[in-house]
């Protein structure tokens, strides 16, 4: 049987965080690699365009 994951950010700032998935180019293969981050939402914006 499989095992559940579970959230733990319940407190009550976490409800205006936003899960970014943001795909990044390695410089020295070119590979691709996700960069995952909680943000705060008003905060999305600046941090798509870094």
């Amino acid at each position: 049987m499989a095992k559940k994951t579970v959230a733990t950010l319940h407190d009550v700032g976490s409800r205006n965080m936003v899960k970014v998935i943001k795909m990044v180019k390695t410089p020295e293969t070119g590979a691709y690699s996700f960069q995952e981050e909680m943000v705060p939402v008003e905060k999305v914006n600046e941090y798509v365009k870094k």
